[in-house]
C-alpha cells in the first residue's frame, strides 16, 4: 500500500515537469479519487509550494512560474548510501541511470544535490565498477570512498591506513586504478607502495585516506573488475585446489561464480580449475553441477570428500521414506 505522502511527493514530481495538468489525470496516474487531489494540492499550499488552481474546461493545477526545488538536504554519509543502494538495486552501469526505477530515482536524486556532493558522487560512480548485486555486507565510510574516488579520477596518490585479515595495521602509499562494488563487499584496486604489486584491498579495512602528491598513469586497458576478480582467486586460504574438467576454459569459467578461480586452457579438451578455500564440504556439490567429467588433482582430502559426497547421494537415491533418507545420509561409508 501506497502511503499518502509518498502520493502527495509523486505529485509534486509530475508538477514539476512544467505546465497544467489535469485533475482528472493526475487522479488516474496516482491512482486516487479527484477529491484526493485537491486535498494533496491544499497540503502543498500549506507547506509554501505555489501550487496554483486553473480555471476553466482545461484547468487544473500547475506550479508558479519560476518555482524550483531547493537542494536536497542530505549529509554525504545519506547521499552515499541512497545512490549505493539504487543503483546496486538498478545494476545497470556505475551511476545506475539506466536501471528502470532504480535508476530514474538516482537521476532524480543527483539533479537535486549541491554542486559540490554532486561532483564527488560523480568521481565516485566514475571509478566504480559493479560485478553482481550486493548482498547485504557493510558499506564503508563515506569519507573513504569520496576520497579514493577523488584520487581515481585526478590519479593521485592515496596515503591509506589499513587493517589486513589479522588485525595488523599498516600504513602505505596507493595508486588507486579504480574501485569496485563485488558481492555486497567494496574493493580499491592499484599499484601497493609496500609491496611494489598490483593488490586489491577491502574499503571497510581502510580507517583513513590522504590524497599525496604526485601523479600516476593507469596501465593501458586496466579493467578494475576483472583485476579484483583475479586478486579475489588468488587470495591465500586453507586448501589450494587444482582440478581439471572436460571442456573448454571459456565454457568452465562461464559455469562458475564469478571471481571463484582462475581457468585456464589444459589441452586436449580439458580446462584446469585453480581455486583456494578455507573448506571442502561445499565443493562436491559445485563439481557435480558442472555436469561435466572432472579429475581432482589435488588436494587428497577433496577427492575423499567427492567420493564420500557421491556415496551418500547413491544411498538417498534408493531411499523409500524419509526415514531411510536419513538413515543413509548419516550412515558412514567404509
Amino acid at each position: 500500500m501506497i502511503h499518502p505522502t509518498a502520493r502527495m511527493l509523486a505529485l509534486l514530481e509530475i508538477l514539476q515537469g512544467g505546465g497544467t495538468h489535469r485533475v482528472a489525470h493526475l487522479a488516474e496516474r496516482l491512482g486516487v479519487d479527484e477529491r484526493t487531489i485537491r486535498r494533496y494540492a491544499g497540503h502543498l499550499q500549506e507547506l509554501e509550494v505555489p501550487v496554483e488552481s486553473v480555471r476553466g474546461r482545461y484547468g487544473g493545477y500547475r506550479l508558479a512560474p519560476g518555482f524550483r526545488m531547493p537542494p536536497l538536504m542530505l549529509t554525504d554519509d545519506e547521499a552515499l548510501a541512497v545512490l549505493l543502494g539504487l543503483a546496486a538495486a538498478g545494476a545497470a552501469d556505475s551511476a545506475g541511470e539506466r536501471g528502470g526505477a532504480a535508476g530514474t530515482a538516482a537521476a532524480k536524486v543527483r539533479r537535486v544535490l549541491p554542486a559540490r556532493l554532486a561532483d564527488q558522487l560523480t568521481a565516485l560512480f566514475a571509478a566504480t565498477d559493479f560485478t553482481r548485486p550486493a548482498r547485504g555486507a557493510p558499506t564503508p565510510e563515506a569519507a573513504v570512498m569520496l576520497q579514493l574516488a577523488e584520487a581515481t579520477r585526478q590519479h593521485r596518490p592515496a596515503e591509506i591506513g589499513y587493517l589486513d585479515r589479522a588485525g595488523r595495521a599498516s600504513v602505505r602509499t596507493l595508486h588507486p586504478y579504480g574501485i569496485v562494488a563485488h558481492s555486497g563487499r567494496w574493493y580499491v584496486t592499484g599499484l601497493d607502495s609496500a609491496s611494489g604489486e598490483q593488490r586489491t584491498f577491502r574499503l571497510d579495512r581502510i580507517e583513513r585516506v590522504r590524497i599525496a602528491g604526485g601523479s600516476f598513469a593507469v596501465p593501458a586497458g586496466f579493467r578494475a573488475g576483472d583485476a579484483v576478480l583475479a586478486g579475489l582467486a588468488r587470495a591465500p586460504w586453507r586448501h589450494e585446489v587444482t582440478v581439471v574438467v572436460r571442456g573448454t576454459a571459456g565454457q568452465v569459467r562461464a559455469a562458475l561464480p564469478d571471481g571463484l578461480a582462475t581457468v585456464d586452457d589444459d589441452g586436449d579438451g580439458w580446462a584446469l580449475v585453480r581455486l583456494r578455500a578455507e573448506r571442502l564440504d561445499w565443493l562436491p556439490v559445485l563439481l557435480a553441477g558442472l555436469d561435466r567429467p572432472f579429475v581432482v588433482r589435488e588436494p587428497a582430502e577433496l577427492r575423499e570428500a567427492v567420493r564420500e559426497w557421491a556415496a551418500r547421494v547413491g544411498r538417498c537415491a534408493t531411499a523409500a521414506s524419509p526415514a531411510e533418507a536419513d538413515a543413509a545420509w548419516a550412515a558412514t561409508d567404509r
